[in-house]
Order: structure tokens, then sequence, then C-alpha cells
């Protein structure tokens, strides 16, 4: 009896490209959905070590929502190194001005933080409208 658990080799994984339309839906929800085919764990190939997870392209970035008052409440964070270097933005100002970069920052953080992470956030194409330039990828609807 074979009790093994079955390792996907690199030249077995296939890829697929898939979009997720983000209006009005949560930044969350979109976030972990996009996390999850990035990482693969929709597959039943699924392995932690490799990266097995598909291509995703988020359209409509900029009709994303956040609920309660997390608009006015959240805030984000970086410092430059420097003394009196950090910077801050409200949830409000970043979705106005740089909204692809709120879901970018969300899904990231739900990335593994080594080098499988930053392989696999390089897979995520974000547009604010609906338009895309991925046509000859075929992806296909991914519904949540």
């Amino acid at each position: 009896m074979n009790n093994t658990t079955y390792s996907i080799k690199k030249n077995e994984i296939e890829r697929k490209w898939y979009i997720i339309d983000a209006a009005n839906k949560p930044l969350g929800r979109v976030a972990t959905e996009a996390a999850k085919l990035l990482r693969g764990k929709h597959k039943p190939t699924f392995t932690p070590n490799i990266d097995t997870g598909d291509n995703v392209i988020i359209i409509n970035c900029d009709k994303v929502v956040l609920t309660g008052h997390k608009l006015d409440q959240k805030t984000y964070r970086h410092h430059s190194g420097y003394i009196g270097g950090m910077k801050e933005i409200s949830a409000r100002d970043l979705l106005a001005n740089n909204s692809e970069k709120a879901i970018m920052l969300a899904v990231k953080g739900m990335l593994p933080k080594n080098s499988l992470g930053r392989q696999t956030i390089k897979k995520l194409r974000l547009y604010a409208g609906s338009e895309h330039e991925n046509q000859a990828q075929k992806p296909e609807i991914w519904e949540f």
C-alpha cells in the first residue's frame, strides 16, 4: 500500500487566466479570491512549496467598495527609513487616486512573506476600468 503524498512537478503545472470583476464588491472579498487563485488553492494539485497558481486580472478596481466606516477610519502607512519619514494616506484618498494600489496591498498581505509570495504577486494584473489588454490569453470569468 502506497501512502505517499503526490507532489506536482514544475513541468506539470497548467496555468489559466481568470478575470475578477471588482465592481460593487468589498475589497477584502475580491482580495481573498484573487489570493486563492494566485496561490492555486482552488486546484486539487495544490503544493505549498511550489507556485501552482493561475494568472488573475482584476477589472473595475475603481468601483471596489469598503464596508462600514473604513473609508474614513482606515489608513495606509509606509516609512521611508529616514527620521520623520512616515507617510500616511486615508483609504478614501487611496481609492480615489490609486485604487489599483489598494487592491494590490490587500492581495499582497494575503500571500506568503517570502520568495514564493514575491513570485506569486507578479501574476496579478490590475485595471481601473473595464478594459484590459490581456484578451490574447483568453481569460475566463471567475464568479464568487
